[in-house]
């Protein structure tokens, strides 16, 4: 199978060519993700199950959605804030979105954490 070409470092001001698909050269390695140490733990299992169910009993309806006048059926639970970012796991800070709102949150949320520094 023939390779790509060589391509530029994606590092600012680095002009050494990568041939493969990391994109960055040995000089300019990418630092791996790390969990904040400040992050809230996840609640999991049936305490998050009854905590969900008890969200979609109180507000069955997306509340995004809702704020731009849409109906739709909220499908997912959301934290407003999320925990990576200092949020807690308590009802005030979470809400149900449906999917396509959820994703498009979740999305903004994780290109806003590749460009922020890490937090300890």
């Amino acid at each position: 199978m023939p390779r790509s070409a060589p391509r530029p470092c994606t590092q600012l001001g680095c002009n050494a060519l990568v041939r493969d698909a990391s994109g960055r050269c040995p000089k300019h390695p990418r630092e791996p993700w790390v969990k904040p140490t400040a992050a809230t733990k996840r609640i999991t299992g049936r305490r998050l199950q009854a905590m969900r169910a008890a969200l979609f009993a109180r507000s069955p309806l997306c509340a995004e959605c809702e704020r731009q006048g849409r109906v739709a059926e909220a499908t997912e639970r959301d934290h407003i804030i999320p925990l990576a970012e200092g949020g807690q796991d308590e009802d005030e800070n979470v809400q149900g979105l449906c999917a396509p709102c959820h994703d498009e949150k979740s999305r903004a949320e994780s290109a806003r954490g590749r460009w922020q520094p890490a937090r300890t």
